[in-house]
């Protein structure tokens, strides 16, 4: 049996505590050829030292590329191990989380059977800080969403756009998809909704239904930061991955991305203390919403008759 190069891009920042549970689940990995490609972020804790260890530990067994440096940001140390990989497949490793065993060959399996697409996602489940499980899938029990959506070019353009549900280390893509895409967005603090709005406005993605990741839920995870100033910040580069992309988009998605849009706009008023923001955002969010409905309906009633 062929096993094509699998290259794990591993960005690690501050996550001294979860590292080698990280490094120890990719080595047990049971695909048998597979690279791992690490870049230290300017981490400030002990991630750098415990990284050096688990190396010495494992390089003799593991092709394993490593460079310690000072902080760049997620989207720039994503395109600069991307650069590194060797692989035909790229599979991307946060390292708070870790693999599964069986969802590197199950997402290789969905991408050598369908050519046409360049990337692929999986299910994942949802741990916390002391590895105990919380919930079996993290689409059906932890965002509570109907995995069948992904069944369908149409369902993972929709969920992508209006309700958010990828987390995790559940993507893998081919290594020409770093060239198609021209890589991550470097101006973004949060890299992910855009790099996949860019992957569904042309039907890049695909879903296969295994779990390929344990997704950890700690009190540093982007989406439970605290501070106000932080949490506008991460919303208004959201709400510029929601804008720059508007326009690869046809109707209805288009519009449903622009109804985004304003609700992302609305939870910045709101934390930004200004009430009559909030009204006339969301008051926008849902004559939009309305409004590609509507267009989708005659859409559909054009393709009947």
């Amino acid at each position: 049996m062929n096993f094509p190069l699998v290259s794990v891009l591993l960005p690690a920042f501050n996550h001294e505590r979860y590292i080698e549970k990280c490094l120890n689940a990719f080595a047990e990995d049971d695909y048998p050829n597979k690279e791992c490609i690490i870049i230290n972020d300017g981490s400030t804790d002990k991630t750098n030292e415990k990284i050096m260890r688990w190396i010495e530990k494992h390089q003799h067994q593991i092709s394993i590329n490593y460079l310690n440096r000072e902080n760049r940001g997620l989207c720039a140390t994503l395109n600069e191990l991307a650069s590194r990989a060797k692989g035909e497949f790229l599979r991307l490793l946060a390292s708070d989380d870790y693999f599964l065993n069986g969802g590197t060959q199950a997402q290789i399996n969905y991408l050598i059977e369908n050519p046409h697409k360049l990337a692929v996602i999986g299910d994942f489940v949802v741990v916390d800080e002391n590895d105990r499980k919380l919930f079996e899938s993290g689409f059906s029990d932890f965002h509570r969403i109907n995995k069948a959506n992904y069944s369908s070019d149409n369902g993972i353009r929709r969920e992508v756009i209006c309700r958010w549900a990828i987390s995790g280390a559940v993507l893998m893509i081919r290594s020409s998809t770093f060239q198609t895409l021209s890589g991550w967005d470097e101006t973004l603090k949060i890299e992910d909704w855009d790099f996949f709005l860019r992957l569904v406005a042309n039907n890049y993605l695909g879903f296969v239904d295994v779990k390929v990741c344990a997704y950890r839920i700690h009190q540093k995870n982007t989406c439970r930061v605290k501070d106000r100033l932080v949490r506008i910040e991460n919303l208004r580069a959201l709400a510029h991955s929601a804008k720059k992309n508007m326009d690869l988009f046809l109707d209805p998605d288009q519009t449903f991305l622009e109804a985004q849009y304003h609700l992302i706009r609305a939870k910045i008023k709101f934390l930004s203390r200004n009430p009559i923001s909030v009204f006339i955002n969301m008051g926008k969010f849902f004559l939009l919403n309305v409004t590609a409905y509507f267009i989708e309906i005659r859409n559909n009633w054009k393709k009947e008759v």
